[in-house]
């Protein structure tokens, strides 16, 4: 069992178990905005599963019909838990509507915000866990997660004071606000996360920094080659393809060229984990005198 796959298992144990909490603090309160609360939650066991199998999936080798790998199946993950959380916006919503138009009393105000906090702060903990270790191991669907379960901690944070304000000052229609509010700003967490995914779908290019940490690596690795062009990247869940064309004298041996290539490519694997790395030698009179200039 990989790391990702052990820390996505956690995410759903971590799920399970604020879900209770804040279910039992939505019955005792009778509170829609605990109750906006609650349903997040369920989304989070949602998508945690759906993590956890991605993951698992993603980390299954090369095979005759996925030859590249099967690393983007963390993308599908972090999509279809952007679509959940829209979804649960939606019944936040409705929900909240209802409660609007028939406001109710807030009952155990004290308990069940201290029973609700006490859910949010295991979050709290569990979100630096994911964004630490997603961001580690370059895996979308853990940092996705992670980016979910932060939206879910300020939520709950802004819930909690809400309520305690709509039982002290008797504005019960502040219930139904919150929850609203909830929903909004479930809403932006959705199209944050499906967003970053679909950028990963459509193979974009690693961000400029890292290229640019790339551009350095081939440079300083590839004496005796005359120059590097065509450069071109994507990532992949963990993994990062990286293709370019390295410019060699004409005059150079096949094993010659080739153990100039071994150089970069142990270089860049080195630099970047799950760097995968192919080259394309040409002659001398192929350069392009543009692109990457050998040190």
């Amino acid at each position: 069992m990989t790391r990702s796959v052990k820390i996505a298992l956690g995410s759903v144990f971590v799920g399970i178990l604020v879900l209770t909490i804040k279910t039992f603090a939505w019955w005792l309160t009778g509170s829609v905005a605990l109750m906006s609360d609650a349903l997040e939650s369920i989304v989070n066991v949602a998508t945690a599963l759906a993590a956890l199998l991605a993951i698992h999936i993603a980390s299954q080798p090369a095979d005759a019909d996925h030859p590249f790998g099967h690393h983007k199946a963390e993308y599908f993950s972090a999509v279809l838990e952007g679509v959940l959380i829209v979804v649960a916006a939606v019944l936040i919503l409705r929900e909240a509507w209802g409660a609007w138009q028939q406001p109710e009393a807030i009952q155990q105000v004290g308990l069940g915000l201290a029973i609700n906090l006490a859910a949010g702060a295991i979050n709290a903990l569990w979100c630096y866990v994911l964004l630490r270790e997603g961001r580690k191991l370059n895996s979308p669907a853990l940092v996705a997660d992670g980016k979910h379960l932060l939206t879910d901690v300020f939520s709950s944070a802004g819930v909690a004071v809400g309520v305690g304000a709509a039982a002290l000052t008797g504005w019960l229609w502040l219930d139904a606000a919150l929850a609203a509010l909830v929903a909004v700003n479930i809403l932006w967490s959705g199209w944050q996360v499906i967003r970053g995914s679909v950028g990963g779908l459509m193979d974009a290019a690693v961000p400029e920094a890292e290229l640019a940490d790339m551009r350095a690596v081939i440079s300083a690795n590839a004496e005796g080659a005359v120059e590097a062009h065509d450069l071109r990247s994507r990532r992949a869940g963990q993994a990062v393809f990286l293709e370019f064309h390295l410019v060699v004298p004409g005059e150079m041996s096949v094993d010659a060229a080739h153990e100039i290539c071994d150089r970069i490519e142990h270089a860049l694997q080195e630099k970047i984990d799950g760097c995968r790395v192919t080259i394309h030698v040409e002659p001398e009179h192929k350069a392009k005198h543009s692109g990457i200039v050998v040190l």
